[in-house]
């Protein structure tokens, strides 16, 4: 066939237009930014599934990081090993997690940019928050697809019991886009979806009197409100962080020091000394005689030493000014809604959460529902092997094969082919007066629980009531003290 008739011809700008446009919905949709629902970025929920396929729970032994890497990578990411086990580490990290997803034992780095062991030293395991997103996914409440070569299927979304959007914030960069959400606090970002859930037509200005604003794992103080009222009406604002310093008096010298205890968020604290050592060095601070670093594992002690007359107050301000000490976090609030990324405001977040429970809870209640009465499809069969036992064992003695008798029960009892298997699986020890009698209870339980399980798929009310007892089982179980204090100006 000659080659004109085999090829068309494409214009060069068409075929770019096009490949790209389908390269970026690519990075868009199955790298870099986080579904509204988990919160979480295709590379994060392998890593949690594949461990919980593992059986890595947070109570069973740690495995090495290097057979959990081959594992995801095998099975669900088809991609670097370096890059999984970059996002398995960042998971483990106190200063970069407001509530770690993975338990990790061993060097993990540091605040101070210290990389962390190889995968072969390292240990892991997943969290109880990680095991609360992964609660009930064998329970139908989430769909799954194939894995990158079709052997295997993956969840599309957790589950997921916690916010984990806000609470653990999200970064990425993908083509055209960039998202950078701040971490929250457990309790009041759920005290904020249980006041929503009460009243859907709740204001923004009333949702931040309980979620008054980011929380971040590294503590510090945020300046102002205005760029967290931003933020939240808009999905875009810009926060102004600060490290927490304290001046401290040496009677004994008559000198004063600043002592840094808490750093901005993402602030690295050796490249930080590094730059005030080098102001000092170019003289662009000069009140400054003496700098070291006394952190320890209780934590960060920085200590700056003023020479003696000088006003702690106007080197700090230049420290402000010159260096990390004050930051600022650029708050893009982006977002998957239905694979397509949109910018959304804190109640719209809160929104799509809570429709997320709302379909887990009604397809968690729908599969339960369906066990039950298969349960008690299976226990009418034998409550009425139990009442005509005689003519049951007497068939089945008569009986040339399991088929025979199958056939035979189904015929001469109106039992369905379920029901006489499970009479033919069953126990002597079944027969006995006791075995009856815990037969007839189970039958009666079963029975309210699917009583109990349609009630809860009839009423918008109950359903309602669920996801209530369920966000504040979470919040009760995790909740903790505010980290960062927001500084009015």
């Amino acid at each position: 066939m000659p080659p004109d008739e085999r090829l068309g011809q494409i214009a060069i700008e068409d075929e770019m237009r096009s490949s790209y446009l389908s390269y970026a919905m690519s990075v868009i949709v199955g790298r870099a930014l986080p579904d509204v629902r988990d919160g979480l970025k295709p590379v994060h929920r392998r890593i949690l599934h594949g461990m919980n396929e593992m059986g890595l729970a947070s109570n069973r032994a740690y495995r090495k990081s290097a057979k959990i890497v081959g594992e995801i990578m095998g099975n669900y990411h088809p991609h670097g090993d370096s890059a999984i086990y970059d996002t398995l580490v960042r998971m483990a990290q106190p200063f970069n997690m407001r509530y770690m997803l993975v338990d990790g034992q061993g060097n993990y780095g540091s605040v101070d940019g210290d990389p962390p062991a190889a995968m072969r030293y390292t240990e892991a395991r997943l969290t109880k928050v990680a095991e609360d997103m992964l609660a009930d996914i064998d329970k139908e409440t989430v769909d799954f697809g194939p894995n990158y070569d079709e052997s295997l299927v993956e969840p599309l979304v957790l589950p997921s019991k916690i916010p984990n959007l806000l609470v653990n914030g999200a970064g990425g960069i993908a083509v055209g886009y960039a998202t950078n959400i701040p971490t929250h606090n457990v309790g009041e970002v759920i005290e904020g979806l249980l006041l929503f859930l009460e009243n859907p037509d709740i204001t923004i200005a009333q949702l931040m009197k309980k979620i008054p604003g980011p929380d971040f794992p590294t503590a510090g103080f945020i300046y102002g409100t205005a760029g967290i009222k931003d933020a939240y009406e808009s999905g875009r604002g810009l926060l102004t962080l600060r490290a927490k310093v304290k001046v401290e008096s040496d009677e004994r010298t008559d000198r004063e020091r600043l002592i840094v205890t808490e750093l901005p968020y993402q602030v690295n604290k050796s490249k930080l000394i590094e730059k005030i050592a080098e102001l000092i060095r170019d003289e662009r601070i000069k009140g400054i005689s003496d700098l070291r670093d006394e952190s320890d594992r209780e934590g960060i002690r920085v200590v700056i030493e003023l020479k003696r007359g000088e006003i702690p107050l106007i080197t700090l301000n230049n420290l402000y000014k010159l260096t990390q000490l004050q930051t600022t976090f650029g708050v893009i609030m982006l977002a998957l809604v239905n694979n397509r990324p949109e910018v959304l405001n804190l109640k719209q977040i809160l929104h799509h959460f809570i429709e997320h429970r709302r379909e887990v809870v009604v397809r968690r209640t729908a599969f339960e529902l369906r066990k039950a009465e298969e349960r008690a499809h299976i226990l009418e069969g034998l409550k009425i092997a139990l009442d005509n036992l005689d003519a049951v064992i007497t068939l089945i003695r008569r009986a040339q094969s399991p088929d025979e008798a199958r056939v035979g029960l189904m015929r001469e009892f109106a039992l369905s082919e379920i029901q006489s298997n499970a009479i033919l699986e069953m126990r002597l020890q079944r027969l006995t007066q006791l075995e009856r009698n815990k037969l007839i209870e189970e039958y009666k339980e079963v029975l309210k629980q699917i009583e109990y399980l349609k009630s809860i798929l009839g009423s918008e009310a109950l359903v309602r009531k669920i996801i209530k007892d369920e966000l504040i089982e979470v919040r009760d179980a995790y909740k903790d003290d505010r980290r960062t204090q927001i500084v009015k100006e």
